[in-house]
């Protein structure tokens, strides 16, 4: 678990705060799919204890400071669009939500170069990670 506590929090904007949460929370969800898919279709222990193990890699300490910047029912883009709906296989599941997870800690390894260099370090390795998963489950694919 990483820590957003060793950062001061209190000069961070609500709208920053916001973003942070929001890329958290879609970082954690997308690596939980995959996870599961791995875990409950491929039954692929060793792919899912190591998705399991980047996703607890992806918590943070402070989530009470995150819940107060948090906005989800005024999220503008809140409905789903049409791309989201046209999945047709688990791959192209697993795909989206490499993608997913890939495109959020990356927002957030750009965020957290303002707010505490390593942890904009550790959600780098995290999206490094992740790009070498899926290549190794793509192209290894059941």
């Amino acid at each position: 678990m990483v820590s957003l506590e060793t950062t001061t929090t209190k000069h961070l904007s609500p709208e920053l705060l916001r973003v942070i949460d929001a890329n958290l929370n879609r970082l954690k969800e997308g690596i939980r799919v995959i996870e599961d898919i791995a875990r409950y279709s491929y039954n692929d222990k060793n792919l899912a204890s190591t998705l399991k193990k980047l996703r607890h890699q992806s918590n943070i300490d402070d989530t009470r400071t995150l819940l107060h910047s948090r906005d989800s029912n005024n999220d503008v883009l809140r409905p789903s669009t049409e791309s989201e709906m046209s999945r047709t296989t688990l791959e192209s599941i697993v795909i989206a939500n490499y993608k997913r997870t890939q495109e959020s800690s990356r927002v957030l390894e750009e965020l957290y170069k303002l707010i505490d260099p390593t942890l904009s370090e550790h959600f780098k390795t995290i999206r490094y990670e992740l790009y070498a998963l899926e290549k190794e489950q793509l192209l290894n694919c059941k």
